[in-house]
């Protein structure tokens, strides 16, 4: 990914940052994703799919003047269990200190009283735009009560209610990020869509199937690692190995004779063919590395030490 800047880029030019923060589960990756208008961050039901730090770059138009809105999907906010749980935590505490907009995203029902994130909202100057989400599951009285109450308590740049799933008020909260964007010329070329390798959406995608097919420990038990990813004219050569830290989990993740391996393969290979457009040849293997959620050697390897 090429940073870029441009004598002829106009001054009349938007470009910035926007952090997308809150706790586990409460529709981030389904808000950037509406945003971006691009499946880039993984979505399923359980709390902490999320992992890394993912850029999603917009550029457009708005009322006249050129864009270009990089937003960032954080992991959700957490007390750190293993040490994967504090490189996560590093990713969003380095996205608030690069934001030029942060972008709050909570639901209706949360507590505000000993909410996680406040405190790390400290960690920034920029305006704090908050993000009612899943407003489709709430009432009209109770949307209000908590909009009052989320004001008192951090006095926001604005407050936003919508349905990220519905797409339901995205506009107004799209015409409040780009209007507090700084003049700036782009960061990034036109085309680009992500600071991510295509590699990494392979294995993020392997990873969301195992999130959606698997109980218990066994998705936030696993990492997967894209070992080689070969391009070729007509197809894309994948192959892919899962983590476990325990051997049960690897028969648990394999299944009676590969039964449940082969679900997974399959449904990621099509949902990779539909991300890069072209068949996939993809092969799975399952491998255990021990404790590797508390080993700084294999997060840096993983690629969860990055800043």
């Amino acid at each position: 990914m090429s940073e870029i800047t441009s004598e002829a880029t106009p001054v009349d030019f938007r470009a910035g940052f926007v952090s997308i923060v809150g706790r586990p589960n409460v529709g981030k990756s389904t808000l950037m994703n509406v945003l971006v208008g691009e499946k880039l961050s993984i979505i399923t039901s359980k709390a902490q799919t999320t992992r890394h730090r993912i850029m999603g770059i917009l550029n457009g138009t708005h009322e006249g003047t050129p864009f270009q809105m990089v937003y960032s999907d954080t992991p959700g906010v957490v007390t750190p269990a293993y040490k994967l749980h504090d490189s996560m935590m590093t990713f969003v505490k380095g996205s608030l200190e690069d934001a030029d907009v942060v972008l709050f995203v909570v639901e209706v029902g949360e507590k505000v009283v000993g909410h996680e994130v406040v405190p790390l909202l400290r960690r920034t100057d920029s305006p704090v735009v908050l993000v009612l989400n899943k407003i489709d599951l709430s009432d009209e009285e109770t949307v209000k009560a908590k909009t009052a109450e989320w004001e008192e308590a951090i006095h926001p740049a604005a407050i936003i209610p919508i349905s990220a799933l519905l797409n339901a008020n995205v506009a107004t909260l799209f015409h409040n990020l780009i209007t507090r964007l700084p003049h700036h010329p782009p960061y990034f070329a036109q085309d680009e869509l992500t600071d991510k390798p295509e590699r990494f959406f392979a294995s993020e995608i392997v990873r969301e199937k195992i999130f959606l097919n698997y109980r218990q420990e066994i998705p936030y038990s696993s990492e997967v690692v894209v070992t080689e990813f070969k391009e070729k004219d007509d197809i894309i050569v994948i192959r892919a190995e899962i983590m476990v830290e325990r051997k049960s989990q690897k028969g648990i993740l394999i299944g009676d004779k590969g039964s449940m391996i082969k679900i997974v393969g399959t449904q990621a290979r099509q949902d990779m063919e539909a991300f890069f457009g072209k068949k996939v040849f993809l092969e799975t293997f399952v491998k255990v590395e021990p404790n590797w959620r508390s080993k700084d050697d294999k997060l840096r390897q993983f690629g969860y030490n990055e800043s």
